[in-house]
């Protein structure tokens, strides 16, 4: 009982932090049923999109390609590459979860995207003290009414069709919420240069066909960041 009601304690807390993302979910969750709708796809399509995704860049990446007729291999790694990021976020939760049932952990795994790792990661900095329990909760608070809503839009999108605006300015509040989650995260000189690296080869790589800049982009950035993790972890054992 006492762990079900740290759980519960930690959902609520992280249902309340997660709840502002929702001004931005839904509407982009909404176009992206809209576009997708108006690219071809049936319901059934759109709705596997989102229930099997849950991560918009990627859903709306991949829906571009496949409208530019672009090679199926190309739109797969495409759409790996600008969700790479999840891999990173997985493996700085797994001293967190990683010792939960497996069960468990393919929940936490199901409701990986921006908000949730986000917003843990904050939590985690402002509450290292709170039981592994109630943080799962927290986690699950932000993650499952997000990712609910996220399917409901997305339904209503691709449904009422025509009678929704396109136009609505998303293109600037995509951006702008990604920058405000990622931002506070960028605390070590890795990972400010990965994310230069992947800006600066994004930019440079724009002219290549099919968004396969990303991809390059993305590889850059790993291998840039990881480079000089390892000639920071070289100079503190040499310092030791």
């Amino acid at each position: 009982m006492q762990t079900q009601g740290s759980f519960l304690r930690g959902f609520r807390q992280g249902f309340w932090s997660g709840l502002p993302f929702a001004l931005v979910l839904g509407p982009f969750g909404m176009l992206f049923g809209v576009i997708a709708t108006e690219a071809g796809l049936n319901l059934a399509e759109v709705m596997g999109f989102s229930v099997l995704v849950i991560a918009g860049a990627a859903q709306v990446t991949a829906l571009s390609l496949m409208n530019e007729n672009a090679p199926v291999l190309i739109v797969v790694f495409t759409a790996l590459a600008v969700n790479m990021r999840m891999a990173i976020y997985s493996a700085a939760l797994v001293e967190h979860f990683g010792a939960f049932p497996l069960w468990k952990r393919a929940v936490a795994a199901y409701w990986l995207f921006d908000q949730p790792f986000a917003m843990t990661s904050v939590d985690i900095t402002k509450n290292p003290q709170r039981p592994r329990d109630e943080r799962f909760g927290f986690y699950l608070g932000v993650a499952i009414p997000l990712g609910i809503l996220w399917y409901v839009v997305t339904y209503l999108g691709a449904t009422l069709g025509d009678l929704l605006p396109t136009d609505i300015g998303m293109e600037f509040a995509i951006p702008a919420t990604f920058l405000a989650l990622v931002a506070p995260l960028l605390r070590s000189l890795p990972h400010l240069a990965a994310a230069f690296t992947s800006v600066a080869g994004t930019l440079a790589f724009a002219s290549l066909p099919f968004n396969s800049g990303l991809l390059l982009a993305a590889l850059l950035a790993l291998i840039v960041g990881a480079e000089i993790e390892k000639r920071l972890e070289r100079r503190r054992s040499a310092d030791v």
